[in-house]
């Protein structure tokens, strides 16, 4: 595909292998931060904008803090190289770049619909800075035809063609926080062009820093393989959550269940637990956002996140119901939430389960505190400095994220801190039971049967 088809621009393509073309990032969240330190560490100049002043300022100070250290050493080394630098001005990257990528947040609102204000105003922008021979690429989850509608807007705003004076293609990431940089490298790329010559420009651009392969397809397929990765997970989830209530009700193990059913060459089994961040969540509504009430109606998915949703309600319940039997209530009782973050190894809240969790647990008057080494969000609730600080004098600890930190307890000296009748709550089954109950803990867990708490 490196072959030149009619109707590329040359002198943009030979800029691309030449790492002489300017890129402008704008959004730089996590996704958008990954993408601006990859192509800066390959040689190319890398402008981008945020309209949050201390992202920017962090970048530009070399003072950004990321729980990945390689990604953070790498945007700090190229800011410091001059080939990377951050700003706020939005109009100024879009006119001084050849290729615009946008990572913009694209999140639901309450009706679970897609909020595409933040897209459509950068490309508003973009198309305001539009010239001949401009690539574009979107890099944000969207719903289906998305590519399509935004090509309207730079078109209109431009006065240029798509496919003939500028460029656009969707390009999906498919990263990890935490490991987003290895994840940019090695994982394969889709792209997908709105017309065959965006596909082929965007595909040289990411040869030049992608080792995995690239598929070509169109905009739409793209789109629509993105939401489905995601959904394929939630859905994936649900059916584990909901094996887990089905053994909870029969006194069995869900964890030694979906060892086993996983041992069978065609069964993939995921771990339950609460889903959280900014993916999971939203991508499924985001891939039905385009299906009318008329349309045919979605089960699978629909019903799949209704169950992810529930199970915060679901550990709630376990912990009441536990402190009840150990003769507590929850007024009067010292609630200690391990973990905010919606998963381990990160400091993101963004839709994380703790946050129901914790919201329910001061309505009914616990006593409610927090630990987190890396999230600094509490949802209300008091913040310990330490996790022995805070298992001090606690009746219930509850873990609500599978940082490593917690999966390496020290159950004896923890249990030597709390109350008579110590609860652990294993929101993330990350602790033995057969340890933590023989230290003397009531264990209680998502998919633990009842009898064999006994």
């Amino acid at each position: 595909m490196d072959n030149l088809d009619g109707g590329v621009d040359v002198n943009l393509f030979d800029a691309i292998s030449k790492r002489a073309c300017k890129i402008g990032v704008i959004g730089l969240g996590h996704v958008g931060t990954t993408v601006a330190g990859v192509f800066a560490n390959q040689g190319f100049t890398v402008l981008g904008c945020d309209l949050i002043r201390s992202v920017v300022k962090s970048i530009n100070s070399r003072n950004l803090k990321l729980l990945e250290p390689k990604l953070a050493e790498i945007i700090n080394n190229t800011v410091k190289s001059g080939k990377l630098w951050a700003t706020t001005d939005a109009i100024d990257v879009a006119k001084s770049s050849d290729v615009i990528i946008i990572c913009v947040q694209t999140p639901v609102d309450k009706q679970d619909r897609a909020d595409l204000s933040f897209l459509r105003c950068a490309c508003e922008v973009v198309g305001h800075t539009l010239v001949n021979g401009k690539l574009v690429i979107i890099e944000s989850s969207v719903p289906p035809g998305t590519t399509m509608k935004m090509s309207a807007i730079l078109e209109s705003v431009s006065g240029l063609t798509c496919g003939k004076e500028f460029w656009l293609s969707y390009c999906p990431e498919r990263l990890s926080p935490g490991n987003s940089f290895r994840d940019f490298i090695n994982n394969d790329k889709i792209i997908g062009g709105l017309d065959p010559q965006s596909t082929q420009l965007a595909s040289h651009l990411f040869r030049q820093v992608v080792k995995g392969k690239i598929f070509l397809t169109d905009s739409l397929t793209a789109e629509i393989m993105k939401l489905a990765e995601n959904t394929f997970r939630d859905v994936n989830i649900a059916f584990a959550n909901e094996l887990a209530l089905i053994c909870e009700h029969y006194g069995a193990d869900v964890q030694e269940v979906i060892k086993l059913a996983n041992t069978h060459p065609r069964v993939r089994i995921h771990h339950p637990g609460c889903v959280g961040g900014p993916c999971l969540p939203k991508d499924p509504y985001l891939l039905l956002s385009q299906i009318g009430p008329n349309n045919f109606k979605s089960n699978i998915v629909v019903d799949a996140r209704r169950l992810n949703d529930y199970m915060p309600n679901h550990i709630t319940k376990l912990t009441i119901n536990a402190l009840r039997e150990a003769g507590k209530s929850v007024e009067n009782s010292k609630i200690v939430i391990f973990g905010t973050a919606y998963k381990g190894e990160v400091k993101e809240a963004r839709n994380s389960p703790a946050g129901k969790v914790i919201h329910k647990l001061m309505s009914l008057r616990g006593k409610v505190v927090v630990y987190d080494p890396y999230c600094n969000e509490s949802f209300g609730a008091r913040k310990a400095g330490d996790l022995m600080e805070a298992a001090r004098g606690a009746d219930c600890i509850l873990i609500l994220t599978d940082h490593k930190e917690f999966s390496k307890l020290e159950l004896p000296r923890i249990k030597a801190l709390m109350k008579e009748n110590p609860i652990l709550v294993d929101g993330r089954r990350i602790i033995n039971p057969v340890e933590a109950k023989s230290q003397g803990f009531i264990y209680v867990a998502i998919g633990y049967g009842a009898d064999l708490k006994q």
